[in-house]
């Protein structure tokens, strides 16, 4: 009870009450901030929750993705015997992977006869071109590497897992006529995004090359599983015929499977390291040669380098223009092909070229440093003039180039099989090659379409200013 309190007393009191009053809003706000930074903190320890859940099950699918990819190698590795272990496939990024595949094996032994089996000589030369191709630098997956049977499916399924570069089957062939014998290669011609094609020429080009064993035909109508159900470009080669008893000696011989797989892996290298070859035309543009030759070159998606006529340009100025507009290259050959008096003087020759290209120029809307002298940079008519030619040219930043083979077209009463037969010896398997051939001339046209097939060891480039120009003057073989 509370009788007989002084006033002093109650005023202690009362003060009390207002300090307490005083006290309750920061008392609620303690309460306010402590809730707040309860959630903050349930919060933030449900957000590192969260993210150890995804961590987990990043790395629950890391591990579900590498145990799947290891199955899937525990799966064939009963079939990459003496190739790499598959696995290595996917450790050497930008180094091409090519799998070998020894056809037939274990109870499917292919052909036989006199007691010898083709899985046999498959696998013998399929062993040596791997070991070769590993020797150059290549990742190598045996489809099979003993006598085991495997299923040509599963060989395919294999190669498409590993995302191989491409696929090569060694297979030998029968016939009931013995005499019958040399080298067949096939090819899915179905599918020209692959580039099988390519591929099948190389092989069978370099291994009848390496052998001199004879060149049948290359087939592109392979319905056969390892070259249709390749996701890469795919070949079959039957290096020989087991029927022949001469060719079945050469088989076995490991002497002649060592040329056999030198030459099948010249021709996979030169697939994947092609040489250089520059396709160029003289004396045009001709109005109906050259739109030929412009169409079998769209066709087959191949750009060349064109040195023109000035006067050529005038009387056919949309053949011209469409040689530009279709992403070929552009030179100047001369504006009068008079070589009397074009080579009369350097000067004379300065204003002939100067009146080509100011017509290249309006009629093309195209500028051009490229030319090339008619007849070449040594000829009998400019032996007076040709180094103060160069010279003057060379001064004004213009480049010349001559060339290392041809078809020999300017000739008279050259027939196109022989022209195909120029352009290729000519080339002499150099490394660089600017080829000659004029567009005016009409047997150029016709024999075109398989003179291109016949360098599938090379990709074809324009000439463009950065090139180093093929000159006559210090030319070597290379």
């Amino acid at each position: 009870m509370y009788i007989g309190l002084s006033g002093s007393g109650s005023r202690r009191r009362r003060g009390f009450r207002r300090r307490r009053r005083k006290r309750w809003p920061g008392i609620f706000m303690l309460w306010i901030t402590a809730g707040i930074g309860t959630v903050s903190l349930l919060l933030a320890l449900t957000a590192v929750a969260a993210t150890e859940d995804k961590a987990v099950e990043a790395a629950a699918n890391a591990k579900a993705e590498g145990d799947s990819a290891w199955k899937e190698t525990e799966k064939y590795s009963g079939i990459y015997g003496k190739g790499m272990l598959l696995g290595e496939a996917v450790k050497k990024p930008g180094v091409p992977v090519v799998v070998v595949d020894p056809g037939h094996g274990g109870e499917d032994a292919g052909c036989s006869v006199g007691g010898i089996s083709e899985k046999d000589v498959n696998l013998a030369i399929a062993e040596r071109l791997c070991s070769r191709l590993k020797e150059m630098g290549y990742q190598v997956i045996m489809a099979r590497g003993d006598d085991t049977y495997i299923a040509k499916e599963r060989r395919v399924e294999m190669a498409n897992f590993w995302q191989a570069d491409i696929y090569v089957s060694i297979h030998q062939n029968f016939y009931e006529d013995s005499s019958v014998a040399g080298i067949e290669t096939w090819y899915d011609g179905s599918d020209a995004s692959r580039d099988s094609r390519r591929l099948a020429r190389l092989l069978h080009q370099e291994a009848v090359s390496a052998t001199g064993g004879g060149a049948r035909e290359i087939r592109d109508d392979a319905d056969f599983c390892v070259t249709g159900k390749t996701a890469m470009p795919a070949c079959l080669i039957e290096t020989g015929f087991l029927s022949n008893p001469e060719e079945r000696g050469r088989l076995l011989d490991p002497a002649y499977q060592d040329k056999l797989t030198e030459g099948i892996a010249r021709g996979i290298d030169l697939y994947f390291n092609p040489r250089t070859l520059y396709l160029t035309f003289d004396d045009g543009p001709s109005a109906e040669n050259t739109n030929a030759v412009l169409d079998i070159l769209k066709a087959g998606n191949i750009k060349a380098t064109f040195f023109v006529v000035g006067e050529n340009v005038r009387r056919n100025p949309e053949t011209a223009r469409r040689i530009v507009e279709e992403g070929h290259a552009i030179g100047i050959h001369c504006n009068s092909h008079d070589y009397n008096t074009l080579y009369q003087s350097v000067d004379s020759y300065l204003e002939d070229f100067e009146e080509a290209r100011r017509t290249v120029l309006e009629v093309t809307g195209a500028e051009t440093r490229l030319f090339r002298f008619p007849g070449g940079s040594i000829n009998s008519y400019d032996k007076e003039v040709s180094d103060g030619i160069i010279q003057a040219m060379t001064e004004r930043g213009y480049i010349y180039f001559d060339w290392n083979a041809s078809l020999e077209d300017a000739a008279e009463k050259t027939t196109p099989a022989e022209l195909v037969v120029n352009g290729r010896t000519t080339t002499l398997g150099r490394k660089k090659v600017v080829l000659l051939a004029h567009d005016v001339v009409y047997n150029t046209v016709l024999c075109l379409d398989e003179l291109l097939e016949q360098f599938p060891e090379y990709k074809m480039e324009v000439l463009t200013p950065d090139v180093e120009p093929v000159q006559f003057a210090g030319q070597t073989s290379d």
